[in-house]
C-alpha cells in the first residue's frame, strides 16, 4: 500500500525532503522509524499492476506512428470520408500494441522475480533480545544482524564484532568492483569486546551520526556515541551490501543504510528506456512523411475542387450530389479520404517487421556457438531485442579492467636470479620454444607441501634450487619471508594463503613449490619449511609498504643468529639502494626486466643485506622511540627505513603475469582496426592499469607519447591537459569549437557537438581519479574531451562508479557517437546504464552488471564477434530493410497519386481492394523479411579479416536522410513507369478477338502485377546472400499472388460473395493476352535497367570498402582462421612493481601483539568455499608466449 501512496504523492508533486545527516540508535526501532528511513526492500522493476497499462500505452504512443494509426482509425469511423473499413487499421494496431505490451510485461515480471528473490532472502536479526530469522525486506535501519561465513551482506552495516582475531572480517567485493581478492574490515575495539554475547548486543544502545546516503564506495564518515564517548567511523568499519563474508565464522553488524539507500543501489543508476539512432531517425522521417502526405492530399483536394467546378457539374444528372454538398465540402472530404487511401506511405506493418527482424537477429546472438563459453556453460545472451542495429555503429567502448580484461589471477611466469633468466624454453639449436598446454611441466612431486595447481615449465630452475645454489635458495627464501600473507592449514600439509593481493599470493606460492614453504607466523616469528627442513626465523621488524616507498622489507634473525634484511619493491627504487659491487649484475638484470616488461609482465626486484648485531640494537632503540613519538612519527620512521635500506645486495627479479582473459590483445587490435576507440575506466591504481594497458596492446612502445595527468588542483589539471593537446596538435584553436544544432522530433532538441581534430601519430592518455574529478567540472570538461579524443587510448584510474557514468555521458553529449560500456561488477552498472549499449561479462564476479546490461557473455573476446559480425550484419540488414520497405510502399502509393488525375480526384483506388489488403501482409512481407534476416554482404571470416568493413556503420552511411531522399526519388521514377507505361500500352489496345481490353479492372490487374514483379526483382538485386528460404519466399510470394488472384477473380467467388469480389474473369481474360505480358516485361525492364546501370557505374568509379571486399571474396579462397602466433618480443624501458597493489598498514597488523586472541583451536574454513571455481580451471592461453593453466583461486 505504501508504494501506491508514494506513487500518488509523486503525482501530486510532493517532494521528499533531502536528508542531510543520518542519525540512528541501535536496538531502538520506534526512534529510527520516526525519521522515515527506507527499509531494506529493493525495487528495480518499472511497472506495477496499477501503472502497467497507462505507463506502457503512454510509452508506446510516444512512437509517432502508433499515434498516427490511432488517429487514422478514428477517421475510418466517419462514413462520409472512409472508403476502407475501420477494422483494417484497428486490428493491426491492437496486435502491435499487444505484442509490445506482452514483451514489456514479460521483461518486467522477470525484474519483479529477481527483486522478490533478493527481498525474500533470510537473515538473523536481533529483536527483543533474541535472534530471529527475518526476510531481508523486513530489516530496518538500526537493527543488529548476524552474518555467517559465505553469506551476502544484507545491507550497509557498521561492523560491531566478529569471530576473528582483532575483530577482523574478510570480505569479497566481487559484486561491487569485480575483484576476487579479499578485503579486510575491522570493528572498533569498544564494540568488538561484546563478541557474540546476545545479552551484550541486545543492551547495546550506541548512536550513530553519519553522512546521508551516497554512491561513494570508498569513503564513509561518521561517529559512534557510546556511554558518553565518541568514536570516529571510517570505510574500514563498514560492510557494504553486495559483499560476501569469507573466512569468518560469524560477525554482527548494525544496519546504517537499507535497500535503495545502500551504496550498491545508489550506484545502480536509473533504468532508462534505450532507443536506437535509427528509431529516432524513423520518428523524424515519419514526421516528414506526414508532412509529405498532407501536401499530396492537399494537392489532390485542390484538384478535386477544380474538377468539381469545371467537370463535375456535367455528371450531376447521373450522380446527383447529396443536399448541401458543394465543391468546397467535396474537396474537404476528399482530403480525408486520400489521407486514408495514401496511408500506406507509413504502413503499420513497418513496425511489426522491425520488431520481428530485431527479434530474429537477437536469436542469432543467443544461438551463436562461437560466443558460448563451455567452461561456465554460459551462452551469449541478448537481454534486450531493440538495440541490435546499434551494435553496428559503435564508435567508443568504455571498459572496466578487473574481471573484464583480466581474470584477476596472477601466475609466477619468469625470474632472473643472479644474472640468469629462468622460465623460457630453448631447443638444441638455441631457438626459443613456444610453451603450449602440451609442453612438459615441472614435476613437483618431490615436495610434499607443493601446490598441485602450480604450473611451471623450466626444469633448470628446480634443478638449480635442488642442487643447493645459494643465490637461488636465498631468492626463494626472501619470497617466503618478505610478505604480509596469512597462512591457514586445515589439514596437515593442506595450506591455504590469505593474500591481501593476488600478486603476493602468487610469489609465496612459487616459493612454496620450489621448496621454501611459508608454514605459519606469529607476531614474533615466521616458520618456513626449507627443502624439507623446518626453520623458524625471529621476526624483528616489518618495514611496511606505502605508495611513496614502493617497497617493503623484513628484518629476521635466522636460527644460526644471523641478522638479515630482505627487501622487495619496484626495480627503480631498489636499484638506487644497491651496493656499488652489484653494478654489473644490475645491468644484466635490467636487460631481463626490460624484456619482461615488454611482454606486459609485472616485475619486481629482490635484494638483501646482512646486518651487524650492535648496529641493529641501536637502530631498534631509535625505531622504538620514533614509533612512539607524538609528533613527526611518519617522517622519523621514513628516515630510519631509508638509513637501513642502503647498500643492498641484488638477488634478482620476478615476473608475474596478471592473466588477461583469452584473446584480449587480439580483440583490442581488431576493434582498433575497425576505428573503434577504447577507453579503460578502472578503480585500480595507475601503475596496475598502465601495466594492463601495455599487456593488451592498448598502450604501445611505438606510441609517440603517453601523457599522464595526475595534478591535484583544477589549475594543474587544466595545464597538463592543455600541454598534452598542444603537443599533439600545435595548430589547434585554444578554445573548443562547439557546433550547436537542432535534432529530434519537431527539431525541439538542441545538440552540441565537438568535432574531432586530426593528429599525426598515436598518443595515449592516463588520468588519475582525483584529476578526473576536476576535469569533469563544467569549465574543464571540454578540455578533457578534446585532449582525450585526440588519443588512440585513454585509461582513467581510481575512478568511482559515478565518474564512469559521467565520462560516458560527456562523450555521448558532445560527440554524437554511439557508445558501448562493458563491465562485470556493480561498480560498472551506472556506466552500463549510461551508455547507448551496456554489455555485462558473466564471470565469477557476480551478476550485478549482467542484470543491468543489454547483452551479456562470458569473455571479453566475444565482443569483437558481437560488433564486427552480429552488429554489422544487423545494421546492414535493418538499413536494407528500411530502404526497400520505403521504396515499395512509396511506389505503391505514388501510383495512386498519378491515378487521381485520371479519376476525377474521386479517391478511387487504382488497385483491387483485396490487393491493397494483402500487398503488405502477404505478397511482400516474407521476401523482405527473408532478406532482412538472412542477408550478409560477406561471411563472418571475411568480416574479421577486414574490420574496416565496420566503418560505414559508424558514419551511418547506409540509412540516413540522404538515403531516404534517394529512396523517394527512386520510388517516384518507378511509380511513373508503373502507371504510365501500362496506361499508354492499354489505352487503345484490343484483344486478339477485337474486343476492348482497356477497362478499369484490366488496368488495375496489369498495374498491380507490374508492381509486384518489379518489387520482387528489385529485392533480388538488393540481396547479397541467397538461401533456400529466400528463394522460397520470393518465388512463393509470386506464386501465391497468381494463385490468390485467379481464385478471387473466378466465377465461383463472384457467385458466393458477389459484392466482395467484383473482378470476375479479369485475370483469365487479361493474362491470356501476349501484349499484357509484353507490357509487364517492358515496364519491369524500364524500372530495373537504370538501377543496374547506376550501380555498375558507381562500383567502377567510386567503389566502397564493401564493394572491394566482395570483389576480393569472388577471387580468393576463404581466409584461414587467425594463426596461433606468439606475440612479438620487444624490449621495454617501462616497468612496474607490484608492490603497488598492496595496501598500507598490513605490516602493523602482522606484528601486532594482539594479533592472536586466545581462542580455542578450531579448523578454519578455506579461503574460498569453492576451490575449483570455473575460473580456476582456466585452460592455457594458446596464443601467448608463456602458457599457464589452473591457478587456484586462493592465489588470487
Amino acid at each position: 500500500m505504501g508504494s501506491v501512496v508514494s506513487y500518488f504523492e509523486q503525482l501530486c508533486g510532493k517532494e521528499e525532503k533531502r536528508e542531510e545527516e543520518r542519525h540512528l540508535r541501535a536496538n531502538d526501532r520506534p526512534f529510527n522509524l520516526s525519521y522515515h528511513y527506507t527499509n531494506n526492500a529493493i525495487k528495480t522493476s518499472k511497472y506495477n499492476i496499477f501503472t502497467f497499462l497507462p505507463r506502457n500505452l503512454f510509452e508506446q504512443f510516444r512512437r509517432l506512428a502508433n499515434a498516427y494509426f490511432l488517429f487514422l482509425m478514428v477517421l475510418q469511423l466517419i462514413p462520409q470520408i472512409s472508403s476502407l473499413s475501420w477494422f483494417t487499421t484497428a486490428v493491426p494496431l491492437i496486435l502491435v500494441l499487444s505484442i509490445t505490451a506482452v514483451k514489456d510485461a514479460s521483461d518486467d515480471i522477470n525484474r519483479h522475480k529477481s527483486d522478490n528473490q533478493v527481498n525474500n532472502r533470510i537473515v538473523n536479526v536481533l529483536i527483543d533480545g533474541e535472534l530471529r530469522k527475518e526476510k531481508w525486506m523486513n530489516v530496518q535501519v538500526g537493527d543488529i544482524i548476524k552474518l555467517e561465513n559465505n553469506q551476502f551482506v544484507t545491507a550497509d552495516l557498521l561492523l560491531l564484532s566478529s569471530s576473528e582475531p582483532l575483530n577482523l572480517v574478510y570480505v569479497e567485493t566481487a559484486e561491487l568492483d569485480g575483484e576476487t581478492n579479499l578485503k579486510v574490515k575491522q570493528a572498533l575495539t569498544v564494540t568488538g569486546e561484546m563478541g557474540d554475547s546476545i545479552d551484550a548486543l541486545a543492551g547495546f544502545n550506541g548512536e550513530v551520526r553519519c553522512e546521508p546516503p551516497n554512491n561513494r564506495l570508498d569513503k564513509f564518515k561518521g561517529t559512534l556515541t557510546l556511554n558518553g564517548q565518541t568514536y570516529s567511523l571510517d570505510n574500514d568499519k563498514v560492510l557494504l551490501r553486495g559483499c560476501t563474508l569469507r573466512n569468518t565464522e560469524w560477525c554482527f553488524g548494525l544496519v546504517i543504510f537499507g535497500g535503495p539507500d545502500t551504496k550498491l543501489m545508489q550506484n545502480s543508476g536509473k533504468t532508462t528506456f534505450k532507443r536506437t539512432s535509427i528509431d529516432h531517425l524513423m520518428n523524424v522521417l515519419v514526421l516528414c512523411i506526414f508532412g509529405f502526405l498532407a501536401s499530396m492530399c492537399s494537392v489532390l483536394a485542390i484538384g478535386n475542387a477544380i474538377w468539381e467546378v469545371k467537370e463535375g457539374s456535367v455528371f450531376t444528372a447521373f450522380l446527383p450530389r447529396d443536399s448541401g454538398v458543394g465543391a468546397a465540402l467535396s474537396s474537404f472530404l476528399s482530403f480525408w479520404s486520400y489521407v486514408i487511401i495514401l496511408n500506406t506511405v507509413v504502413p503499420i506493418s513497418l513496425y511489426v517487421s522491425v520488431e520481428i527482424i530485431r527479434l530474429g537477429n537477437s536469436f542469432y546472438i543467443d544461438w551463436d556457438r562461437k560466443m558460448y563459453y563451455p567452461k561456465n556453460d554460459t551462452p551469449a545472451q541478448a537481454r534486450t531485442t531493440t538495440l541490435n542495429e546499434e551494435l553496428g555503429q559503435i564508435k567508443y567502448i568504455f571498459s572496466d579492467k578487473t574481471g573484464t580484461l583480466t581474470q584477476n589471477i596472477m601466475t609466477f611466469n619468469k625470474s632472473s636470479i643472479n644474472g640468469k633468466a629462468y622460465g623460457e624454453l630453448f631447443d638444441f639449436a638455441g631457438q626459443r620454444v613456444e610453451i603450449t598446454e602440451k609442453t612438459d611441466r615441472v614435476d613437483f612431486s618431490w615436495n610434499p607441501l607443493a601446490d598441485p595447481k602450480f604450473i611451471f615449465h623450466d626444469h633448470s630452475l628446480v634443478e638449480t634450487v635442488r642442487e643447493g645454489n645459494p643465490k637461488a635458495q636465498a631468492f626463494f627464501r626472501l619470497l617466503a619471508l618478505c610478505h604480509t600473507v596469512m597462512p591457514e592449514e586445515k589439514k596437515e600439509g593442506e595450506l591455504y594463503y590469505q593474500a591481501q593481493s593476488p600478486d603476493e599470493g602468487a610469489l609465496v606460492t612459487a616459493a612454496r613449490n620450489f621448496g621454501f614453504v611459508f608454514r605459519s607466523r606469529t607476531p614474533e616469528t615466521i616458520t618456513v619449511v626449507e627443502m624439507g627442513r623446518q626453520v623458524t626465523y625471529e621476526l624483528l621488524a616489518v618495514l611496511d609498504f606505502n605508495n611513496v616507498r614502493k617497497r617493503m622489507s623484513v628484518i629476521v634473525r635466522s636460527p644460526e643468529g644471523k641478522l638479515i634484511l630482505y627487501c622487495k619493491g619496484a626495480d627503480t627504487i631498489i636499484f638506487e639502494r644497491l651496493h656499488p659491487s652489484c653494478k654489473k649484475l644490475m645491468e644484466v638484470t635490467t636487460g631481463h626486466l626490460n624484456e619482461y616488461a615488454g611482454e606486459g609482465l609485472r616485475t619486481l626486484a629482490l635484494a638483501y643485506k646482512d646486518l651487524d648485531e650492535g648496529y641493529m640494537k641501536e637502530w631498534q632503540q631509535r625505531h622504538h622511540e620514533a614509533s612512539t613519538a607524538m609528533e613527526g612519527r611518519e617522517e622519523r620512521l621514513d628516515e630510519l627505513y631509508e638509513e637501513i635500506e642502503k647498500d643492498l645486495q641484488l638477488l634478482g627479479a620476478t615476473a608475474v603475469e596478471d592473466k588477461l582473459q583469452d584473446g584480449v590483445p587480439q580483440t583490442i587490435e581488431q576493434l582498433a582496426k575497425a576505428d573503434i576507440k577504447i577507453w579503460v575506466l578502472t578503480g585500480d591504481k595507475q601503475e596496475t592499469a598502465e601495466n594492463i594497458g601495455y599487456s593488451c596492446n592498448m598502450l604501445r612502445e611505438e606510441m609517440k607519447e603517453i601523457f599522464v595527468v595526475a595534478a591535484n588542483t583544477a589549475e594543474g589539471v587544466k595545464e597538463e591537459l592543455q600541454n598534452a593537446r598542444r603537443k599533439m596538435c600545435p595548430e589547434a584553436a585554444e578554445k573548443p569549437s562547439v557546433i550547436t544544432a537542432r535534432a529530434g522530433l519537431f527539431w525541439l532538441q538542441k545538440t552540441q557537438s565537438v568535432q574531432d581534430e586530426k593528429v599525426d601519430g598515436e598518443y595515449g592518455l592516463v588520468i588519475n581519479g582525483h584529476s578526473l574529478a576536476f576535469a569533469l567540472e563544467k569549465n574543464l570538461q571540454l578540455e578533457l574531451l578534446r585532449t582525450a579524443c585526440m588519443c588512440q587510448t585513454v585509461i582513467c584510474c581510481r575512478v568511482t562508479p559515478l565518474q564512469k557514468a559521467q565520462v560516458v555521458q560527456l562523450v555521448k553529449k558532445y560527440k554524437q557517437a554511439v557508445t558501448l560500456a562493458i563491465g562485470d561488477g556493480a561498480n560498472d552498472v551506472s556506466m552500463i546504464k549510461a551508455a547507448h549499449i551496456g554489455v555485462g561479462i558473466s564471470g565469477q564476479e557476480g551478476m550485478q552488471a549482467v542484470l543491468s546490461s543489454d547483452y551479456s557473455f562470458a569473455q571479453f573476446r566475444y565482443l569483437q564477434r558481437l560488433l564486427l559480425v552480429h552488429g554489422r550484419w544487423s545494421y546492414l540488414r535493418m538499413c536494407k530493410f528500411l530502404q526497400y520497405f520505403f521504396y515499395k510502399n512509396f511506389t505503391f502509393t505514388f501510383v495512386h497519386f498519378w491515378y487521381a488525375f485520371f479519376c476525377g480526384f474521386s479517391a478511387q483506388t487504382v488497385y483491387d481492394e483485396w490487393f491493397i489488403t494483402l500487398y503488405n501482409l502477404v505478397y511482400t512481407a516474407l521476401p523482405v523479411l527473408g532478406m532482412s534476416l538472412f542477408d550478409q554482404d560477406v561471411n563472418d571470416r571475411w568480416s574479421f579479416q577486414y574490420p574496416q568493413l565496420y566503418t560505414p556503420g559508424q558514419l551511418n552511411l547506409y540509412f540516413n536522410k540522404k538515403a531516404f531522399v534517394r529512396c523517394l526519388m527512386h520510388s517516384c521514377y518507378s511509380s511513373l513507369i508503373l502507371f504510365f507505361i501500362p496506361w499508354a500500352a492499354m489505352q487503345d489496345t484490343v484483344r486478339d478477338d477485337g474486343k476492348d481490353i482497356a477497362d478499369y479492372q484490366s488496368f488495375a490487374l496489369l498495374a498491380q502485377t507490374c508492381l509486384l514483379v518489379v518489387m520482387n526483382i528489385q529485392l533480388c538485386l538488393d540481396t547479397y546472400y541467397w538461401t533456400a528460404v529466400n528463394q522460397f519466399f520470393v518465388w512463393g510470394s509470386l506464386a501465391a499472388y497468381f494463385a490468390i488472384t485467379f481464385t478471387m477473380y473466378s466465377n465461383g467467388m463472384f457467385l458466393i460473395f458477389t459484392s466482395s469480389f467484383p473482378f470476375i474473369g479479369t485475370a483469365r481474360n487479361s493474362l491470356s493476352q501476349p501484349n499484357v505480358w509484353l507490357t509487364i516485361f517492358l515496364t519491369t525492364l524500364l524500372c530495373i535497367l537504370p538501377v543496374v546501370a547506376f550501380r555498375f557505374i558507381l562500383i567502377q568509379l567510386r567503389p566502397t570498402i564493401n564493394d572491394k571486399v566482395r570483389h576480393k571474396v569472388q577471387k580468393e579462397a576463404l581466409p584461414a582462421p587467425a594463426p596461433r602466433r606468439p606475440p612479438t618480443r620487444r624490449i621495454s624501458t617501462r616497468r612496474s612493481g607490484y608492490a603497488f597493489s598492496h595496501a598500507q598498514g598490513y605490516g602493523d597488523l602482522v606484528t601486532s601483539r594482539r594479533f592472536l586472541l586466545k581462542l580455542p583451536l578450531r579448523s578454519r574454513p578455506a579461503l574460498f568455499s569453492q576451490t575449483d571455481s570455473p575460473l580456476a580451471q582456466n585452460q592455457p592461453q594458446f596464443y601467448r608466449t608463456i602458457a599457464e593453466e589452473q591457478e587456484e583461486s586462493k592465489s588470487s
